[in-house]
């Protein structure tokens, strides 16, 4: 196991957000494991008709952990003919995970110089990063205020939303909220489904008609706005070319951008 490219973890503890359909999986964290918020992991089980045998079915999770936590969490939408996601959701707590030992992805705040605004802008599982990369106390200091979106289907799709309500209230957050108690907008959209002071749009609609920067209270400023993308690849074909005709554009040769996008599948 020490040559090995990947550790074994262990299952503790699976939510369901949706029957059938969203969950969360924690798992033990090797200590020498290390990431940036916002990056993602292969995660490995063995062969379904093999489940003593070394790994050989592997996916791509972005972490919902933090870098400084001692857990690692994923978020996953089940896909029913899959040949992971629906084993991944049936495991219990003590089974055992697989995690390669090298994190993936460039979703990081690094990736923009500090200052001004940042928008997180994400459908479905593209939340994940997102999570990771507010759970870290380095993001809060770095921007003047963050801008939340995330658009599902239903409601009952909006996970992890009862905790991102709750961070005004958390020693980590509280600090950030008393200087601008406007430092988080988090704005979640659902198109089939009317949520209370939302509209009932796809986040491209959103963009290109005005009515995201209203409900954010936020203009998108190329000069000051910095935007994350993640999630399905029809969003983010659509977003990238409505904000590029804006002045959004990824870093090149060592020039920090404004625009950072990364498909989900």
């Amino acid at each position: 196991m020490t040559d090995s490219k990947y550790t074994r973890q262990t299952v503790t503890h699976i939510h369901t957000w949706v029957p059938g359909k969203l969950f969360s999986v924690r798992v033990t964290r090797d200590p020498a494991f290390r990431f940036q918020a916002g990056q993602f992991a292969r995660v490995g089980l063995p062969a379904d008709d093999a489940p003593d045998a070394p790994p050989t079915v592997w996916r791509a999770y972005s972490m919902v952990s933090a870098p400084h936590e001692d857990r690692l969490e994923f978020y996953s939408i089940v896909v029913p003919e899959g040949l992971f996601s629906p084993r991944l959701a049936q495991l219990q707590p003590g089974d055992a995970l697989y995690i390669e030992k090298n994190p993936f992805g460039f979703l990081t705040i690094d990736r923009f110089a500090p200052g001004g605004d940042l928008w997180l802008l994400a459908t479905g599982t593209g939340l994940s990063a997102y999570l990771s990369i507010l759970r870290d106390p380095a993001t809060w200091q770095a921007f003047r205020r963050i801008v939340l979106v995330h658009g599902v289907r239903s409601a009952s799709e909006l996970a992890y939303r009862d905790e991102i309500l709750q961070w005004h209230k958390q020693p980590a957050y509280a600090r950030f909220f008393e200087q601008d108690p406007h430092k988080l907008v988090y704005l979640p959209i659902a198109t089939r489904e009317a949520l209370p002071g939302a509209p009932q749009a796809r986040l491209t609609t959103l963009i290109a008609d005005g009515r995201l920067e209203q409900l954010a209270g936020e203009t998108l400023d190329p000069q000051q706005s910095k935007i994350m993308l993640c999630g399905n690849p029809a969003m983010l074909s659509d977003a990238r070319k409505l904000l590029s005709e804006r002045g959004f554009a990824p870093g090149r040769r060592g020039i920090p951008g404004n625009l950072a996008v990364e498909n989900y599948w």
